[in-house]
């Protein structure tokens, strides 16, 4: 999950309304002083852009470690779950599920509202001029790009050269990602099968490679502060003020989406599925909900959430401390909401039209994008990036929504949280009791 600590995303957060209000006072000084924008679009282009590329650019270099890494080792990590028999099944498949109906649901939003088409055409070709050549060379290809079939499936998920599939073919793109992806499953599978202690050593290796991405990104989300400000500014005097409308449509529908899938997807599981009030168990978790939505971190609120759980829902101890912790690390359906819709936004932005079946793709990639990140500060970004690219998207889109990142995280962070307990409530509810837990316990 990406997950900023809290001084960080309020500068970040600081920064971008200094981007805006500069941005809109150059666009307002323009109106009185002949050439002043022109020239600002000049400073921009020589100055703001490249500064701003650094910070994407260290994003970009973690991309397929990162991917290969988190997701290998996830696969590694569940490989005896044969050992745990049915509650590992209906907790993997609720996860599964979970995540799957809040990507559906960010989609058919994005769908509906198309907060990217906000921009007149001028808007959007000045900026497929400035940033789109991926994305201009994209549509172009559309046209005679070949029909989805099976075959065509394989070829992109099974390409003949791995390496330089995934490499890219020139110094100025990020290499696919699917393949990365099929690789990297297939590795923690077979790593399930190696002894005790070869396992033991592919996973330090692995878990050591996401370590050192992570240091990367966290290098990365130190410059934000003042990377953003600098792409927003450059944007909006380039763009002009279409972009902040955009964005504005595409933070209400996302913050809305979300509470749509805790309030409303949950709370059916809560009545249907665990024989619950919902409005008893949403005021049970109000604590937990405002900690998650107050810390930005699953992580920070585990231990509200195992003592909300254990304490107040009254759920067997065995289920609780099973599906919880491991939810925080895999149950991110906030954090996979948001990617669909962030891919879908950009491909908006910059005029990328992505079919029913490309969106489909997008659903699926985006629940095993957050699996992969889970847990790792600002780990979606370069995940995200990666998904723009799979989908002919230019990646430095991403410096659009960046900058209104803060809200979002809080947000997906309480959904994140929000679904792990109700999941725990409909697991718990559907897993008999062991014998030590309806024992009577023993007098002193």
């Amino acid at each position: 999950m990406a997950e900023t600590n809290r001084p960080l995303a309020n500068r970040i957060l600081i920064g971008l309304v200094i981007g805006v209000i500069l941005g809109l006072a150059t666009l307002g000084i323009g109106k009185f002083v002949p050439g002043f924008v022109d020239t600002m679009r000049k400073v921009s282009t020589a100055v703001f852009d490249p500064f701003g590329q650094i910070f994407l650019r260290m994003l970009f270099f973690v991309v397929i470690p990162l991917v290969f890494a988190s997701l290998a080792a996830g696969v590694l990590q569940l490989g005896q779950l044969d050992r745990l028999g049915p509650l590992a099944g209906r907790t993997f498949t609720l996860f599964f599920l979970n995540m799957a109906i809040g990507v559906a649901l960010g989609l058919v939003m994005m769908n509906v509202l198309e907060p990217g088409n906000h921009l007149d055409p001028e808007a959007k070709t000045r900026l497929m001029q400035e940033f789109g050549g991926a994305a201009q060379k994209h549509v172009e290809s559309s046209a005679t790009a070949p029909k989805m079939s099976f075959a065509v499936i394989v070829e992109m998920f099974m390409p003949r050269n791995l390496f330089g599939a995934v490499v890219g073919q020139t110094k100025t793109t990020i290499g696919d990602v699917l393949p990365l992806i099929l690789f990297a499953l297939l590795v923690g599978a077979v790593g399930t099968q190696l002894s005790h202690e070869k396992q033991r050593q592919l996973q330090g290796s692995l878990d050591l490679v996401s370590e050192l991405m992570t240091g990367i990104v966290n290098f990365a989300l130190k410059l934000a502060p003042y990377a953003v400000p600098a792409m927003i500014y450059s944007v909006i005097v380039k763009i002009g003020i279409e972009i902040l409308i955009a964005l504005g449509v595409f933070v209400l529908g996302c913050v809305a989406v979300m509470l749509l899938h805790l309030f409303g997807t949950m709370s059916l599981w809560i009545k249907y599925w665990a024989k619950r009030s919902p409005a008893q168990v949403w005021r049970d978790m109000r604590a937990v909900l405002i900690t998650a939505f107050s810390t930005s971190s699953s992580n920070a609120t585990l231990p509200a959430a195992l003592a909300c759980a254990k304490d107040t829902l009254k759920l067997k101890p065995s289920v609780a401390g099973f599906v919880l912790p491991l939810g925080t690390t895999m149950n991110m359906s906030g954090t996979a909401l948001y990617e669909g819709c962030v891919v879908l936004f950009v491909a908006q932005v910059f005029g990328v039209d992505l079919s029913a079946g490309q969106q489909i793709t997008l659903l699926l990639l985006s629940v095993l994008s957050a699996v992969a990140v889970a847990g790792i500060p600002g780990g979606s970004l370069p995940l995200i990036a990666g998904l723009l690219v799979t989908f002919g998207i230019p990646p430095e889109g991403i410096g659009i929504v960046l900058g209104a990142d803060r809200i979002l995280d809080m947000t997906r962070t309480m959904v994140n949280v929000g679904s792990d307990v109700v999941t725990t409530i409909v697991v718990d509810h559907q897993t008999p009791a062991s014998p030590a837990e309806t024992e009577p316990p023993a007098e002193a």
